[in-house]
């Protein structure tokens, strides 16, 4: 079973959201995946490039329920 964890950055603009699930990724195991909440439109796009720079996986973004945007990411493995 993989692990999952939620990183809440709504409300928070570029390039807070990235900084912010930065810190976390630091902490947890390769492989995680990870579901961020964000309410910056430009969201996505920062975590695409993101991952492109850091080996995390993009897997896609959505919106929530709740109007925010949900960004699924898995960290890298390493």
């Amino acid at each position: 079973m993989t692990d999952t964890i939620t990183i809440d950055t709504r409300g928070l603009s570029c390039p807070l959201p990235v900084l912010l699930a930065k810190k976390h990724l630091r902490a947890i195991a390769g492989g995680t995946l990870v579901h961020i909440l964000a309410t910056d439109p430009l969201a996505p796009e920062d975590f695409r490039d993101f991952c492109r720079v850091s080996g995390c996986v993009w897997i896609g973004s959505r919106e929530a329920e709740d109007g925010a945007l949900e960004i699924t990411i898995r960290q890298a493995k390493g």
